[in-house]
């Protein structure tokens, strides 16, 4: 051999194993998260759940802000819970924030998602009626128009106020409406009461409608629940940035939680278009780590499991849904540990009280 056949030889080998040194360009990701509800005049931003304030506070942006790699990707669904299945059954989605009936008719049609960790879990439900309604208990209801978005957790949460009222659906008039349409329907007084939160507020404050009844203070049973859930598929296939993206959320979840930051999280929210006295109406009389826990506790887990009987009892789904398995606390977990919270919220027992009490 040589010496010019020698050295091209030897070059090219010095070549391929330069080459192999390179790492390999990693993938690149798009995260994809949805949000089953949407912001006044359609602005892309909610309120009142520490999803929230991840999406305002740009949370998981700053998580992945060194991984060039990594883009962040937030819709709004103004169709909410069953809009965000329609994506996830599409692939469309990757996580979403969402509510407990939505996320239960989901996994009973087949829908492949785990239950990372709660947001806007109890959330209270108001019961509104026109200005000049007669209207004073959710008994009066009865033979009345009454609106509601069909299909989300406020829905099912509705149907439970009126079974303790000894009503059920077939005894009003149900008027399938977003908040936009109940808004406009109050005000008009084209129905006669409307079940909702913020927006319902907003109005009364206006004087263009009245809130006759709360969940707040009631039975905690009564309230409605939601979480960040995920597609199955892209769990675990990306084990590491889901770890990542519970990480953001809990930070979320404990900024939220902070009482000297209870101004500034509703003036973050604000950007969703609800002013900032209704916020604070919203949340009067609650600490913000009460309605802003992460955890998959007793109570959050109960409640998931009565809301599917329920669901089914109501013919909101047809075939029975079984939640075992669906949630998966060992991202919440090791969030938790990472950032030394374990014991930063009050875990709750099945009955709606503190374990320990």
């Amino acid at each position: 051999m040589s010496l010019s056949q020698l050295t091209r030889r030897t070059v090219l080998a010095a070549f391929a194993a330069s080459l192999l040194a390179v790492p390999a360009v990693a993938e690149p990701v798009t995260i994809n998260i949805g949000y089953a509800a949407i912001g006044v005049d359609s602005r892309p931003y909610a309120e009142g759940t520490s999803a929230a304030t991840a999406r305002a506070g740009e949370f998981l942006e700053k998580e992945f802000a060194n991984d060039p790699d990594v883009k962040i990707e937030w819709f709004f669904f103004k169709g909410a819970g069953p809009a965000v299945n329609e994506a996830f059954a599409n692939n469309q989605l990757d996580f979403a924030y969402q509510g407990d009936l939505p996320s239960l008719i989901g996994r009973a049609n087949g829908l492949k998602t785990k239950y990372l960790l709660a947001s806007g879990a109890r959330k209270p439900l108001y019961l509104a009626v026109a200005k000049d309604s007669d209207i004073k208990s959710v008994a009066d209801l009865k033979g009345k128009k009454v609106a509601y978005q069909r299909g989300t957790n406020g829905h099912l949460a509705a149907i439970k106020i009126l079974e303790a009222n000894g009503l059920t659906e077939k005894d009003i008039q149900v008027i399938n409406l977003d908040s936009a349409g109940t808004v406009a329907a109050l005000t008009s007084q084209d129905i006669d009461a409307a079940f909702g939160d913020t927006p319902l507020i907003n109005l009364a404050a206006k004087g263009n409608a009245k809130v006759i009844y709360t969940t707040k203070g009631d039975d905690p049973r009564f309230g409605r629940n939601a979480g960040i859930v995920g597609r199955e598929d892209f769990i675990d296939k990306h084990p590491e940035i889901t770890q990542r993206v519970v990480d953001a959320f809990v930070k979320a979840a404990q900024w939220s939680s902070d009482e000297p930051n209870r101004a500034a999280l509703f003036e973050l929210w604000h950007k969703s278009g609800t002013p900032v006295p209704i916020l604070e109406d919203y949340f009067s009389n609650d600490t913000l780590a009460y309605r802003n826990s992460p955890l998959i506790d007793d109570l959050l887990v109960s409640q998931y499991q009565e809301q599917a009987i329920k669901a089914k009892e109501f013919g909101l789904i047809r075939r029975d849904v079984s939640t075992d398995g669906w949630f998966e606390p060992k991202y919440l977990n090791a969030a938790l540990a990472k950032l030394n919270l374990q014991n930063f919220w009050q875990s709750y027992g099945a009955n709606g009280k503190p374990l320990g009490s």
